[in-house]
């Protein structure tokens, strides 16, 4: 019989990452996992579409060439081709897969490939193959939540209805295509197809698109998509769909879609499976409950990753397993859900971090909100990418920086600025004394910080 000091279950960014900081920090660990290293992130999510996003931006700006001062390209003969970005895409996923591997043989981490049940918190059965361990991490991840609705059922069997997994492994790019949802991986997937020319419907039971982000930047980004040519319907309640159609209540007028493919993103819903002997307890949503050091209702036992439902983030699973690993090994640790960046990679992509103006004023803060457009950036000019701000909200009593939303073409990048100055509880005065190089898109954060002192400089 083995016995570690730990066994992780799930492979994906929160299980590995918390299997290399264990074994870093001495322990001897096992990883159960079902499918490939990496998870649904790195295997049928954050890289494989983050790869296709680049080749459709590239053809967009291609298309824009003559805006450029190049000439001579016919964009009637140019066009994707899905078979080599499919194979581009796998190329880059199996590279990045087989490095964990590779990290695995290297800290000497024990890899048990099926999949896993849990007889109790020290032992787990793989492959008719029991291991023992001193503790238990549990990143079986999320799956799709499937709501009850007529047709569904059997328009998900005929291979009709698809999810994110599924739009990846299409064998071309539709002509037509219905998004039912509304949240980050509706609106990454409408950018995608659109920029590849499908013509995209995307329906949304709320009032505006991706609900959960800042709200001027959505509602900028709303409006780009639809003069992209998305067609976006809100306020929606979906009534029936079969493969021929979607039959929405758009506003109490019934209307009807059609669509080769029809891509589903309605949230999600905790994977349990495999650990159900545990009888753990679930919050109202049915994701594991955990603090802030991880633990679960069980000693010793420890859930990570889109399974306690924080966040849906492969950065924040991450994060969650290097806690987790830390307070296994002896390590204190403990997890900050204030300073957790989101990202969205649109064009123009997203980021933010920290608090919104609303959530703000709901805490009870005294605050100035500052605001600078791209379209007075010289480098955003330059780049003919000049739809997007930087926005800083800081506290009025110090200066302090509490939130920061960027809207820019390469928001997520320039996200981390402001994730470490709100790490160190820095201010708005230390953003504007920080030399900025000229010309880059940060320039734009530090106008901000100007702004929030007294006026920015180039407007």
């Amino acid at each position: 019989m083995n016995r570690y000091d730990l066994i992780i279950i799930g492979g994906g960014p929160g299980g590995y990452v918390a299997a290399i900081k264990a074994a870093q920090l001495g322990g001897k660990v096992a990883v159960v996992e079902k499918e490939k290293l990496g998870g649904v992130c790195l295997n049928w999510g954050c890289i494989p579409t983050k790869t296709i996003l680049k080749t459709a931006k590239l053809y967009k700006d291609i298309l824009r060439g003559e805006e450029f001062g190049i000439i001579g390209i016919d964009n009637a003969d140019i066009k994707v081709d899905w078979n080599l970005l499919t194979k581009r895409k796998d190329k880059v996923v199996k590279r990045l897969v087989s490095g964990i591997y590779t990290l695995f043989k290297r800290n000497k981490i024990d890899l048990f490939e099926g999949m896993g049940k849990v007889i109790d918190k020290n032992n787990v059965e793989v492959n008719g193959e029991t291991i023992t361990g001193k503790n238990l991490i549990l990143a079986t991840g999320a799956k799709d939540n499937i709501p009850s609705i007529e047709g569904l059922d059997n328009a998900l069997k005929s291979g009709k209805i698809i999810n994110s997994k599924g739009a990846l492994q299409l064998e071309e790019i539709p002509k037509d295509l219905v998004i039912v949802g509304g949240g980050v991986i509706a609106v990454e997937f409408a950018t995608i197809f659109n920029s590849l020319g499908s013509n995209v419907t995307l329906i949304q039971r709320s009032s505006r698109i991706l609900s959960s982000t800042e709200k001027e930047m959505a509602n900028t980004l709303q409006k780009q998509l639809i003069r992209k040519g998305i067609n976006i319907l809100t306020d929606t309640r979906l009534k029936s769909i079969t493969e021929a159609r979607v039959l929405i209540d758009h506003k109490g007028e019934e209307k009807l879609f059609k669509g080769d493919k029809y891509l589903i993103s309605l949230g999600l819903k905790a994977q349990l499976n495999g650990i159900e002997n545990l009888n753990l307890e679930l919050d109202s949503k049915g994701f594991v409950k955990t603090n802030e050091k991880m633990e679960t209702s069980i000693e010793g036992v420890y859930a990570i990753g889109d399974l306690n439902g924080k966040f849906a983030l492969a950065h924040v699973a991450s994060a969650e397993g290097i806690v987790a690993a830390g307070n296994i090994m002896g390590k204190d640790s403990t997890m900050n859900y204030d300073i957790v960046p989101s990202c969205i990679y649109t064009f123009p992509e997203l980021a933010s971090v920290g608090l919104t103006e609303e959530e703000a004023k709901n805490r009870g803060y005294d605050i100035t909100v500052s605001k600078f457009p791209l379209a007075a950036n010289g480098k955003a000019l330059a780049e003919g990418e000049t739809i997007g701000f930087a926005k800083i909200i800081s506290d009025n009593q110090y200066g302090e920086v509490i939130g920061t939303h960027i809207m820019a073409s390469n928001a997520t990048d320039m996200i981390s600025e402001a994730i470490m100055t709100i790490q160190i509880e820095g201010t708005v005065y230390d953003i504007a004394k920080a030399i900025h190089p000229h010309p880059t898109l940060s320039e734009t954060v530090m106008e901000a910080a100007f702004g929030a002192i007294d006026k920015p400089i180039h407007i």
